[in-house]
């Protein structure tokens, strides 16, 4: 994502029950932890964390969303050709806090209804569409979905997982992914942002 993934406006009660649900997840995974639990955390009643998130459903969406939008945000990158080292950056903060990115990639991953796989591709789109008007839609689309998988917490969960990548070596391959993906349209930059060619 090439800024902060917007999240809904919480209440201070939802605020405190996301922070202790991220909390809990670092310290016993996130299977292990009950409501009662989260409850005790955050200093309210049980009944409130129903309330409030009425399915474990509920409950992960929420936390998945203010996860990213808080602990991983990130500055909005102001050009297209920014975004490989955003996603350097990205990846190092997952690597930070591993048991809370899983979280969010899997909560992606997964389908669950209302999850957002690529939040950050409007911005993609906004940036691509400012600096490279001349895109044709195919060109457009590929480049954007090559940047938006790229661009996610479910990139770092594969290299992690799959190929056994340390953390620095995923920095090094997403960020590698992406400069290759926008070396195909650096000829292409209008003319208002001729440096960008040579980058």
């Amino acid at each position: 994502m090439t800024g902060s993934t917007a999240v809904p406006a919480l209440s201070g009660t939802q605020g405190a029950i996301l922070a202790a649900y991220a909390e809990l997840i670092e310290e016993l995974g996130s299977d292990d932890v009950s409501y009662r639990v989260i409850a005790r955390r955050a200093g309210i009643a049980e009944r409130t964390v129903f309330r409030n998130y009425p399915t474990r459903v509920d409950l992960l969406l929420a936390t998945a969303a203010w996860i990213e939008a808080t602990l991983f945000a990130r500055e909005e990158s102001h050009s297209i050709f920014d975004v490989p080292l955003a996603i350097r950056e990205a990846m190092q903060r997952y690597d930070a806090r591993p048991e809370l990115a899983h979280v969010v990639a899997e909560t992606a991953m997964r389908g669950v209804s209302g999850a957002a796989p690529s939040p950050g591709r409007a911005q993609l789109e906004r940036l691509l569409d400012a600096e490279v008007p001349s895109l044709d839609p195919a060109q457009r689309r590929s480049v954007i979905a090559a940047l938006s998988h790229l661009d996610s917490v479910g990139t770092w969960v594969t290299f992690r997982r799959e190929f056994g990548m340390d953390g620095r070596d995923i920095a090094d391959a997403a960020a590698w992914a992406a400069e290759a993906v926008l070396d195909t349209i650096r000829d292409r930059v209008t003319p208002a942002y001729p440096w960008r060619r040579g980058r």
